[in-house]
């Protein structure tokens, strides 16, 4: 429930900073007061899009604070889930606005996302005014009130999840049938290609292979002439590198008993003498190996220019692209060639599924139209009281083909005289009727739903006297059931039966104009409530009235 309420430079507002109780509790104040405000302020705690417009005139930014007591409501998953701490006695949400535009949200000091703050808000406060009537007009609202007091929403996520993928399975079935389709028409051109790629006969390193066959038969000459020489400057008898370093070696070889450090100097050059002749006699055996074919080198190119066509016709960059193409080829005809097992198993699944949902959907039909006989049952008994003894109220459940609710079609039908037809109740009740029907829908939902706190913004328009009784002995009713009910109202039977009792008021300075909100006492009370009996000018008839609505001696 609310505990306490923060709010600073928001509006008309200096500073609030007001505590309230478990129950039912009341707040007036006259017209322009400055109680839309409170509330607009309480929107912004439950995630409401911010305006730097409502930021008080002269202040640079705005706070609001609420304190909650969650100990009674379950919902610790919720904290744990979104990684905030959790305390069950002091929930506390911030929101901080600055007149550059820039909004922050906090939920125990932890940074929150709009998102996040509605979904909390939504658990933990029903701000219920006057436009929420016409929820009433929606066949979604309707049918989300028999959910709720069906307690249908294991088996409704059930549902959820089974009709989600049985529309995933129709969109792949429908893919499927449209691939198939394609493909089949365009089979001949797939095997053509297919064909051709085979045809070719690739092989992964092919190209690298030869194209360097093709450089090295292209530059033949160069390369032996090259070779020859290397060989000559290696190997020639007289004149060679290789022979002129192994008489080097037997010099230095000779002088080493008389000159011992001479010995290293051969032992080195005998190294460098026995790689160099290896060198030689490889280069030399390079000579042989280098041939110019000239129908080779046309055979060679040929080839690389079959791969280059097909390369630039497929759009690919290598062969491997080319063999990768042409295992997809194979693929897709594989494809179409067993495409009507898969497209008869695709099917089967969908039957199947479908069948799951018929029979998810029949339960939900099952448990709502038991729901709708208990709610049809207590709405009666609570419109009687407040005020309408001749009223007819029906939950009427169509069905239509299956849908993401499964298939059922919800309508209140309404008639408030017995001699009038029953018809949507959007279409026939007045302004009071539907505030009525509304708040005998609130009180069920609430006792279903244990929705920790629930405000109702001047619900009471439109009805007087003993039904404003009867509507205040109902919010006090729900109250009772161990919620909070606040309401904000201009009727003193109502306003009279709250066990705790605010006032909104506008207070002109030369400063500008400020709202305010105090707790009322016993006294304080009083005076307001006759207020509301007589006006401004109050008279003792009117204290004695509003004591008596106060029952108070």
């Amino acid at each position: 429930m609310l505990k306490r309420l923060y709010i600073k430079d928001y509006t008309l507002i200096d500073v609030l900073d007001i505590e309230f109780d478990q129950g039912f509790s009341v707040i007036t104040g006259e017209t322009g007061a400055g109680k839309s405000i409170i509330l607009g302020a309480l929107g912004l705690i439950l995630g409401r899009r911010a305006d730097a417009k409502e930021i008080k005139t002269g202040a640079t930014r705005c706070c609001i604070e609420a304190h909650f007591d969650l100990s009674n409501y379950a919902m610790q998953d919720f904290f744990d889930d979104n990684d905030i701490d959790y305390d069950a006695e002091d929930c506390i949400i911030r929101r901080e606005l600055t007149s550059a535009g820039k909004s922050r949200s906090f939920i125990n000091d932890t940074p929150a996302s709009l998102a996040l703050l509605k979904e909390l808000g939504e658990r933990l406060v029903d701000i219920h005014s006057q436009h929420q009537n016409l929820l009433l007009n929606k066949h979604d609202f309707q049918l989300s009130v028999i959910d709720i007091i069906a307690d249908d929403q294991q088996l409704l996520t059930n549902y959820h999840t089974a009709y989600t993928h049985m529309h995933d399975l129709r969109h792949r079935l429908e893919t499927l049938q449209n691939d198939i389709e394609q493909s089949r028409q365009n089979a001949d051109f797939l095997q053509f290609q297919f064909n051709e790629l085979c045809q070719a006969n690739l092989s992964p390193d092919e190209q690298e292979e030869l194209e360097q066959r093709s450089d090295t038969m292209t530059h033949a000459e160069d390369i032996k002439s090259a070779l020859y020489e290397a060989d000559t400057a290696l190997s020639d008898d007289e004149h060679g590198v290789v022979s002129q370093l192994k008489k080097a070696y037997n010099a230095l070889s000779s002088i080493s008993n008389v000159l011992p450090q001479t010995q290293e100097l051969a032992e080195r050059m005998d190294t460098c003498y026995i790689e160099l002749k290896d060198m030689a006699q490889e280069v030399g055996s390079r000579i042989g190996d280098i041939d110019f074919d000239p129908s080779e080198l046309d055979a060679v190119n040929n080839r690389l220019d079959r791969i280059y066509e097909l390369e630039k016709k497929y759009h690919c960059q290598s062969v491997d692209e080319l063999l990768t193409l042409q295992e997809e080829l194979k693929g897709k005809l594989g494809a179409i060639e067993n495409s009507d097992e898969a497209l008869a198993e695709l099917q089967q699944a969908l039957t199947k599924q479908q069948q799951e949902c018929e029979r998810l959907a029949a339960s939900l039909t099952k448990q709502r139209t038991k729901a709708a006989r208990l709610i049809e049952k207590d709405i009666l008994q609570r419109l009687m009281l407040l005020g309408m003894p001749h009223v007819r109220f029906e939950i009427s459940i169509m069905e239509e083909s299956l849908g993401p609710n499964g298939h059922d079609k919800v309508a209140f039908l309404f008639s408030a005289n017995k001699s009038m037809p029953m018809q949507p109740v959007s279409q026939i009740a007045s302004g009071g009727e539907i505030a009525r029907v509304m708040l005998a829908l609130k009180t069920i939902i609430s006792n279903a739903s244990k929705l920790p706190t629930i405000i109702f913004d001047e619900i009471d328009t439109g009805v007087s006297g003993k039904t404003a009784e009867c509507m205040a002995q109902m919010m006090q009713e729900m109250g009772q059931e161990g919620r909070q009910v606040i309401s904000i109202t201009h009727l003193p039977q109502i306003a009279a039966l709250g066990s705790t009792h605010y006032k909104v008021y506008k207070e002109e300075t030369a400063e500008g104009t400020h709202s305010h909100m105090k707790r009322l006492d016993n006294e304080e009370r009083i005076r307001e409530i006759a207020q509301m009996l007589s006006g401004s000018d109050i008279s003792e008839a009117a204290v004695s009235n509003a004591k008596e609505l106060l029952r108070i001696k």
